[in-house]
């Protein structure tokens, strides 16, 4: 199994966290793994993204022309890394920042309104967590246990006691994410 993912969204949406959390889950599943966040401005509000590949077998080159999933947040994202999803890959968006939907039709493309489902458990932060929820239904690239204990190696210990939370959040994504 190799996967190669490209996460995208607006600075601010957990973009990068998402792609460490997932990086890290990987190697907690002992996978091997790459990633290779791009970010400048896009901390205060730009496009961000992170490239993850996720594998059993040694990885070549981080360095990516064409992705097996693509996790799109905003339209920029979308226009931008639909057309370099492989034929046959996944699309996962967050209908929030799309105005124009998806609309290849040689990829399975997947909507989650994670957007909603944070406000609904009345925590923004989890936002991302419902997404990486949502990928991991679709795509179970990593373990939940992989998830957990890499959140415990990521997140300061200070935060450690929302380690719960951002669990319910992954389980609340893996329920609402919808095949479109």
């Amino acid at each position: 199994m190799k996967k190669e993912i490209i996460i995208s969204g607006f600075g601010g949406q957990g973009v990068l966290s998402m792609g460490k959390i997932l990086a890290y889950s990987g190697l907690m599943d002992d996978k091997e793994v790459t990633w290779m966040p791009a970010y400048g401005p896009e901390q205060r509000g730009g496009t961000a993204n992170v490239t993850v590949i996720v594998s059993d077998e040694k990885i070549s080159s981080p360095i990516l022309s064409k992705f097996d999933i693509a996790i799109v947040l905003n339209q920029p994202s979308l226009e931008k890394f639909e057309p370099k999803l492989k034929p046959g890959g996944i699309l996962i968006y967050d209908a929030y920042g799309i105005i124009n939907p998806p609309t290849r039709k040689d990829i399975t493309v997947y909507r989650i309104d994670a957007m909603d489902k944070a406000a609904e458990m009345k925590n923004a932060k989890v936002f991302n967590m419902i997404v990486l929820g949502g990928l991991l239904k679709v795509a179970p690239v990593v373990s939940t246990n992989g998830v957990e204990k890499a959140l415990y190696k990521t997140l300061p210990e200070r935060h450690h006691a929302m380690i719960p939370l951002n669990m319910q959040a992954i389980e609340e994504g893996g329920k609402i994410i919808e095949k479109q």
